[in-house]
């Protein structure tokens, strides 16, 4: 934890919203205006303190006796700052009591976005609830982080300073909210491509390491959780946070950005091209695409077209062209099948005196599903039944119609026989498997 607190106050050193050592309020003259010496005194012990505990002890003790001090401004933000470096819960409502005197502490928001983000990460895995509220509170303040108009005593330039860093931090609390409380993937999306977009127009170097650079992974894994998945995009953003990672974690990124490309595209080829051009640019330009993989359709008209001879099919890939085929190709092909005899083999699925349902293909077996339907020319006796998970060998039936969805093929005259027929073999077609 104290590593953590340590790590913020570096950050808003880098921010610029440290507040400088307390000075006293002064009138017109340039005079202090304290003229109480016990208060006086209170409030030098409160500055002359060298440790945060004991500073912050010093500070609440002159808060608590002088709430109305010209200076609580100044020691709340003293107090915030000593407390930042050692706990966090406290600098949390040191930030809030903060805000009560000055409501346009950009400070004191950052902090509270911050913090409460943090704390609903150490939460996640055990609380989900109390993530979700952590979170809620921690957009809460980047909103009105995001709102903030400039004060006034500030200068323009240090202001908008201030809030280039800021802004793009808040953006991220927001997104983690969306994803994590408000179940708003999309508005997670834009959230973090504003977060990019604001740090890459300052200094496009920021995105290329965390926080920034974890953004953009999470961006990634976000698209593909859109309902249907924006692979293209995640698979951008992914291989972008693969490409500048630490090299521990590369192995574990590659393995999800591969993952999705795969899936989309059907094969790893190209995806050293896709990390080349991730590596130049943060946004994926308008001309980049990842070709998607043929579908079944496409594989079977084409296997169609390399292999226009129909009697050498194999039983599978006859039932995989049946199923994915065009209408005009499952039809010439069926043209060929209907009323011819052949032997079923496959694995019972179900059967009684009068059906069996049998998985023929590799993938049908795999799945447990029928993928042919055989009625029986004869009402088979209770003892030649066969069993559900059984395979047989000896069934023959006659191609009688079929249907691509679902996928099935209903044979008619179905009857065991003790003589096998020979069965042609033939190269499957690419992408499904057939019967063994």
């Amino acid at each position: 934890m104290k590593k953590y607190l340590l790590s913020s106050v570096f950050a808003l050193v880098g921010l610029g919203l440290v507040a400088a050592p307390l000075a006293l309020a002064q009138d017109a003259s340039g005079q202090i205006t304290i003229k109480n010496p016990a208060e006086y005194n209170s409030y030098q012990n409160a500055v002359s303190q060298t440790t945060p505990q004991a500073k912050a002890a010093a500070s609440e003790a002159f808060l608590s006796a002088y709430p109305q001090s010209v200076v609580k401004t100044a020691v709340l933000n003293q107090l915030l700052d000593a407390y930042t470096q050692f706990d966090a819960s406290k600098a949390v409502d040191a930030a809030n009591r903060l805000l009560q005197v000055d409501p346009t502490n950009l400070k004191a928001l950052y902090l509270i976005a911050f913090i409460k983000k943090q704390q609903a990460t150490q939460v996640a895995a055990s609380n989900p609830t109390q993530q979700a509220q952590l979170l809620d509170d921690a957009a809460a303040a980047a909103q009105k982080g995001l709102a903030l108009a400039k004060p006034d005593g500030v200068a323009e330039d240090a202001f908008k300073k201030q809030k280039a860093t800021t802004d793009p931090f808040f953006h991220s609390v927001i997104a983690y909210d969306d994803i994590y409380s408000k179940k708003d993937l999309q508005g997670a999306i834009t959230e973090f491509r504003t977060e990019l977009e604001m740090l890459s127009a300052a200094n496009p170097a920021a995105t290329q390491v965390a926080p920034a650079l974890n953004d953009t992974l999470v961006l990634g894994q976000t698209y593909t959780q859109l309902k249907p998945a924006d692979m293209i995009n995640g698979v951008w953003y992914m291989s972008r946070a693969e490409n500048f990672a630490p090299a521990n974690f590369k192995p574990v990124i590659e393995k999800q950005a591969k993952y999705w490309y795969k899936r989309f595209h059907g094969t790893e080829d190209g995806y050293d091209a896709v990390m080349a051009a991730s590596a130049k640019s943060v946004f994926p330009p308008q001309d980049f695409k990842i070709d998607p993989a043929p579908t079944s359709k496409q594989i079977a008209d084409k296997f169609v077209t390399d292999n226009p001879d129909f009697t050498t099919y194999a039983m599978g890939d006859s039932e995989y062209v049946l199923a994915n085929a065009s209408p005009d190709n499952a039809e010439k092909l069926w043209a060929t099948l209907k009323d011819k005899v052949v032997i079923i083999p496959g694995t019972v699925i179900s059967a009684d005196a009068n059906q069996i349902k049998l998985a023929v293909t590799d993938d049908a077996k795999a799945d447990k599903v029928a993928d042919f339907t055989i009625n029986m020319k004869k009402p088979l006796a209770d003892k030649d039944i066969p069993a559900v998970g059984s395979d047989v060998k000896n069934l023959v039936g006659t191609y009688d119609s079929y249907t691509q969805t679902p996928p099935q093929i209903i044979m008619r005259e179905g009857e065991f026989q003790v003589e096998k027929k020979p069965v042609s073999h033939h190269k499957p077609a690419a992408g499904h498997h057939s019967q063994n």
